[in-house]
């Protein structure tokens, strides 16, 4: 099997890195009226570094060393978001009286605290993080973007150990 090229594949995780976003933002956040939560911004944070350094790798087209090490980078940005969606998947699964508890809306914890502080309570979740807003065939939104994540890792580790 011939597998596209390098530079069409990454544009290609680009794109659907975009698609997913705008997804994100204009349908789920403005037409549906969905805040994210914590770990949702951060899953959005993950997608944007996929597409971004997809789209660097795309742009720059390097020989076999540097396309490796953006399939790497790309890699390393899926496994990351995986994480954080499997964590939130986590927190849906508990029970409602071990959830924990609900924290301060995403926009305000920037302006009150720290960029540190601020990370921190985004990487850790809350107890909006457990609440399932949206679901398409039994699964709920961060179960999806989980599903986007490991095609990622796949499409990377694919890039990364093909030989031309």
């Amino acid at each position: 099997m011939v597998l596209p090229g390098y530079r069409c594949i990454n544009s290609l995780q680009a794109l659907i890195s975009l698609c997913l976003i705008l997804v994100a933002l204009f349908y789920f956040q403005n037409h549906l009226g969905l805040e994210p939560c914590y770990l949702c911004v951060t899953q959005r944070v993950f997608v944007i570094a996929i597409g971004v350094i997809c789209a660097i790798a795309a742009l720059h087209n390097p020989p076999r060393i540097g396309q490796r090490s953006y399939a790497a980078l790309s890699t390393t940005a899926a496994v990351l978001g995986a994480y954080f969606s499997s964590k939130q998947l986590w927190l849906q699964s508990l029970p409602e009286d071990q959830v924990p508890a609900c924290g301060i809306p995403v926009d305000y914890l920037f302006d009150v605290f720290s960029m540190s502080e601020a990370i921190s309570m985004l990487l850790r979740g809350d107890g909006n993080c457990a609440e399932i807003q949206w679901q398409l065939l039994g699964l709920s939104m961060p179960a999806w973007v989980l599903v986007a994540f490991i095609g990622f890792m796949l499409t990377g580790a694919i890039q990364f150990f093909r030989k031309a």
